[in-house]
């Protein structure tokens, strides 16, 4: 992670095109063929940062109370990821601001945050398939007393630093029992992508502005907002009732 918030800081102080890989590694204090057993090109330097953010976003739909219906639980989450203050500082979403505006701008960037969001869309399907499932861990029966959904549990999308934290939480409480990805049904898949759709593209929204990261056009409104304009949207089908019974 130390490489990753090095590579952000030097992605945002100087930009995308005048940093090269040995400009990371002198940075993060480590020699460049280091840099490159771990990563292969500078873009993919950040991809832990927004995994970060996206697996605590996953993460913290987890770790929703159980009796919330799916709709709930996302908001839930929205509002422990997303709000300046509670997920990430306001000053933090600055850089998330900057990192995200640079994936959009540079394709080999863009590649990556895709590649995460595509990822981070497969751990919400099956964070459903968990909540579809009566016996399926929930947050009143993991022994967690501070998982990554609470209000100083670690970074946002690009956190520089309480990210390594959130993430190491993040991976903790995600051991516990997961649903196997074959038992995820169809529609768990679908309904994933619509609600990581819906946050994306907030925050995607939001980044390309200059708007407050709050307020009624920072990304968590947005992204309620979205959420809120799925109303009716059916995020249970009866064919994933009956997967969720058959596990």
């Amino acid at each position: 992670m130390e490489i990753a918030r090095a590579a952000a800081g030097l992605f945002v102080s100087r930009g995308l095109k005048a940093t090269r890989a040995e400009d990371i590694a002198q940075a993060a204090g480590i020699a460049p063929r280091t840099f490159y057993r771990y990563f292969a090109t500078k873009e993919e330097a950040v991809a832990p940062l927004y995994a970060a953010g996206a697996q605590r976003w996953a993460e913290a739909v987890r770790e929703a109370p159980a009796g919330l219906s799916v709709p709930e639980a996302l908001e839930h989450a929205v509002r422990h990821t997303l709000e300046p203050g509670r997920g990430v500082s306001a000053a933090s979403w600055e850089w998330v601001r900057t990192l995200i505006r640079l994936a959009m701008a540079s394709p080999a960037l863009g590649k990556v945050w895709a590649e995460v969001c595509h990822t981070s869309e497969a751990t919400l399907a099956e964070v459903l398939a968990e909540r579809a499932t009566p016996s399926a861990p929930t947050a009143a029966t993991r022994p967690s007393a501070a998982g990554p959904g609470g209000p100083d549990s670690g970074a946002a999308a690009a956190d520089p630093a309480p990210a390594p934290d959130g993430a190491d939480q993040a991976s903790a409480s995600g051991a516990a029992d997961p649903v196997p990805a074959a038992a995820v049904s169809p529609y768990e898949r679908f309904t994933a992508a619509v609600a990581g759709a819906a946050v994306r593209v907030a925050v995607e929204s939001w980044a390309v502005t200059d708007t407050s990261p709050t307020g009624p056009q920072g990304p968590a409104e947005l992204a309620l907002g979205n959420l809120r304009a799925l109303r009716g949207f059916s995020w249970t089908s009866r064919q994933s009732g009956q997967a969720g019974q058959a596990r």
